[in-house]
């Protein structure tokens, strides 16, 4: 089996949709009038959640009316609030089938569906036109990425010159093992988590300029120990991460947050403009 589809076999759950809605009426909302906001406990799908999605947004250089390429979609929780909050059209690609047909299904019933649509693509291989895209972005997606120069270079690719690649990913900041599991791999097989320099590396290769780099540490630390502390207290969220991790969500919530404390690894923003 292939890297890519190990990747996907690994995000995929079954039955998914009925999950979130039936985690959606357990905690009190009715999903014939759901708002892209309600879906947000699930959706944004990263270290900091929506939070972190609006401090991207405010870098992005956003203008509405504007094209983006979201590179490893999930279920669409980003794609959705730049196509509401930010009247941005969105296309997302994903290699989990699931997680395609449920960002479609989701992003119809909040009423964003002429905003945002979604494929299921490779990021290696795109099926778009030079120059398609006012801008790009991928959420805590490289550490699945084996090949990242080769991504980057299919991003450049379909990018407009001029335009910014946004990512945010966890980087190493030094050598030892990591613990799994973790929330993107249930062991190193299909881990890939580079430091920063391999990033920046990859991104001047694939022909942008390093424009933005900053680490989000503490906030990150604070936000992933408010939620293993309300998760540790009183359980799982109804709509929550788990609905998307699986049991093991607590112990990936704790890995990745001793990962952080003890400096293995880091939250990191990082930004390049095509030139």
């Amino acid at each position: 089996m292939k890297t890519e589809e190990k990747v996907a076999q690994h995000y995929t759950r079954g039955k998914l949709e009925d999950a979130i809605l039936a985690a959606a009426r357990a905690a009190g909302k009715d999903t014939g009038q759901l708002t892209a906001a309600d879906l947000a406990p699930v959706d944004e799908f990263h270290v900091g959640g929506l939070d972190a999605t609006q401090m991207l947004a405010r870098g992005m250089g956003l203008r509405p009316g504007m094209h983006l390429l979201d590179v490893g979609c999930g279920i669409g929780g980003p794609a959705r609030y730049f196509a509401g909050e930010q009247d941005c059209r969105v296309t997302g690609i994903d290699l989990t089938e699931e997680f395609v047909q449920v960002a479609e299904s989701l992003t119809k019933l909040v009423k964003l569906e002429g905003r945002a649509n979604f494929r299921k693509v490779s990021a290696l291989q795109m099926p778009f036109e030079a120059g398609s895209f006012d801008g790009a972005y991928m959420i805590h997606v490289g550490m699945n990425l084996a090949d990242k120069e080769g991504v980057f270079r299919e991003v450049g690719r379909v990018l407009k010159s001029g335009a910014r690649f946004t990512i945010f990913d966890l980087m190493r900041m030094r050598e030892g093992a990591l613990r799994f599991p973790l929330p993107w791999a249930l062991s190193e097989e299909t881990s890939f988590v580079e430091d920063a320099a391999q990033y920046r590396g990859a991104l001047v290769a694939a022909g942008f300029a390093i424009e933005t780099e900053r680490s989000h540490r503490a906030f990150a630390i604070e936000f992933t120990q408010r939620a293993a502390a309300r998760m540790a207290a009183s359980g799982p969220p109804a709509l929550g991460l788990q609905i998307l991790a699986g049991e093991k969500t607590p112990l990936m919530l704790k890995n990745v947050l001793d990962g952080i404390v003890e400096g293995l690894f880091d939250v990191v923003e990082m930004a390049g403009k095509k030139t």
